[in-house]
């Protein structure tokens, strides 16, 4: 299979083609991963930005940005969460929650793997995409991640994005 994908333009864009010439597939699903929610409702998301060229995406978010009392409070977030996503005008994302603790662990990709498949689908059909965080050598977590979502397209033989994951920064003032 060929795949054409520029990073810098809007998925809309990406197509996937048999090498044997048969006209192009254009994306009709993606299967989403994030390690906490920032990814996606951080202000200019390149996962939102991407999110946003497909009709249909199913987005794994494998941890909570809470901190030690997020999961007491489990079904607040999940609220919470689904009400921010729905502010930023997707309506093809469908939310899925693994509640895995953060930081990740690195015994985490196993379950990353299977809910991973289980959103990809026995057969997945043509037009399927995986997003996922580009590498981060300093962030084991996104490394968790990363290495599920290989696994997922390796396997499966679907096409994998890369999203930028913009770092929070603090600024002072002089």
């Amino acid at each position: 299979m060929q795949m054409v994908a520029v990073p810098e333009m809007p998925v809309s864009e990406p197509v996937a083609g048999a090498a044997t010439g048969s006209p192009p597939v254009p994306a009709s699903r993606a299967v989403a991963v994030t390690v906490t929610p920032m990814e996606l409702l951080r202000p200019e998301s390149h996962l939102a930005e991407l999110i946003s060229g497909f009709p249909q995406v199913e987005l794994l978010v494998a941890a909570d940005d809470g901190g030690p009392d997020a999961d007491d409070d489990h079904d607040r977030l999940g609220e919470e969460l689904r009400a921010t996503a729905a502010g930023l005008e997707l309506p093809g994302l469908a939310l899925h929650r693994l509640g895995l603790p953060h930081p990740l662990p690195v015994t985490a990709e196993g379950d990353l793997v299977a809910a991973l498949s289980e959103l990809v689908g026995f057969d997945p059909e043509p037009g399927l995409y995986c997003l996922a965080p580009g590498p981060a050598p300093a962030d084991p977590a996104r490394g968790v991640v990363e290495r599920a979502a290989q696994r997922i397209a390796q396997v499966y033989g679907i096409p994998l994005l890369r999203y930028r994951c913009l770092e929070l920064s603090v600024v002072t003032g002089a």
